[in-house]
């Protein structure tokens, strides 16, 4: 039997053939989906360069060069994207920007998506005046526009990356909360759920050993959606000035940078404008390419 045919089996022998078998599955189909793997193409173009960063940028990110000679030159071979008002090589920065935008999309989902996940768990599970505590709590937070409400914690926390991603994580576990609590809903009095009650199990590990992973699916495409607008969240509290500090190259301070030089020396802030399109596309495409994988309702 070939790897492909284990893989594929439809009477896997164990626990693990079966994970892999599905796996392998999610991941033909998503392979079918060509602007999904567009999407993950730039996702992952996105991780490469975050990674690679020090290696591929030609010059340093901070320090610029000869303020008489260097400053505001337009696209080159010397200076691919050009360089900004203190003579600093735009594409360098702009590369050295993506480590940024990716820990600001890593840290965001790890601590979101646990947030979200346990409460709405938790309200759809237990149901009662848990649930109308918990959903309320949520209402309220859904009641304001994203980036007002991280605004208004960035305002009490004091500008800078780190305020700023505990600021947008916060503002962002809400939606998470409705899906998971959905999802709940439709299985809690499902006959396996029953069947590990009568044989004693606590609701604590039926939450996190069940519940849990059924719903883990529908919020990572929910939040893998998501990214595009915590990219666009991180880049506009940088734009105000309240994320990422100078001189640090993070994208939304870059075009706040260029924006007074638009009209004579487009690409200060055009570049990174670039940056943040692609990648905010590259998830979007991955993430509705995951949703016809893993969402059975809304598959063909």
């Amino acid at each position: 039997m070939t790897r492909t045919e284990w893989l594929l089996s439809e009477q896997p022998a164990s626990r693990r053939q079966a994970r892999l078998g599905q796996a392998y599955r999610t991941w033909l189909a998503l392979k079918a989906n060509r602007l999904a793997m567009v999407g993950l193409t730039l996702v992952l173009a996105l991780i490469a360069v975050a990674l690679l960063a020090p290696w591929i940028a030609p010059y340093d990110p901070i320090v610029g060069g000869d303020l008489r000679t260097d400053r505001l030159q337009p696209p080159s071979w010397e200076h691919p994207m050009g360089t900004d008002d203190l003579a600093r090589d735009i594409f360098s920065r702009v590369i050295h920007g993506a480590r940024l935008t990716l820990m600001v999309v890593v840290l965001v989902a790890v601590i979101a998506t646990p947030i979200g996940l346990a409460i709405g768990t938790t309200a759809g599970y237990f149901g009662g005046w848990i649930d109308t505590v918990l959903m309320r709590a949520t209402d309220i937070f859904l009641a304001f526009p994203r980036l007002i409400l991280a605004l208004a914690f960035v305002a009490a926390l004091g500008p800078g990356i780190e305020n700023a991603i505990i600021a947008i994580a916060l503002t962002s576990w809400p939606p998470y909360a409705r899906l998971a609590r959905a999802e709940t809903l439709t299985i809690r009095d499902s006959d396996f759920i029953n069947a590990a009650r009568l044989q004693g199990a606590s609701s604590l590990r039926i939450l996190w050993g069940h519940v849990t992973p059924l719903c883990l699916s529908s919020v990572v495409v929910r939040v893998t959606l998501d990214m595009a607008g915590i990219i666009l969240t991180a880049a506009g509290l940088g734009f105000l000035g309240l994320g990422a500090q100078p001189p640090q190259p993070e994208w939304g301070a870059m075009i706040a940078g260029g924006r007074r030089f638009i009209i004579d020396y487009w690409w200060v802030a055009t570049m990174p404008g670039l940056a943040i399109f692609a990648v905010s596309l590259g998830f979007n495409l991955l993430g509705d390419g995951l949703r016809d994988v893993l969402d059975p309702k809304a598959r063909k």
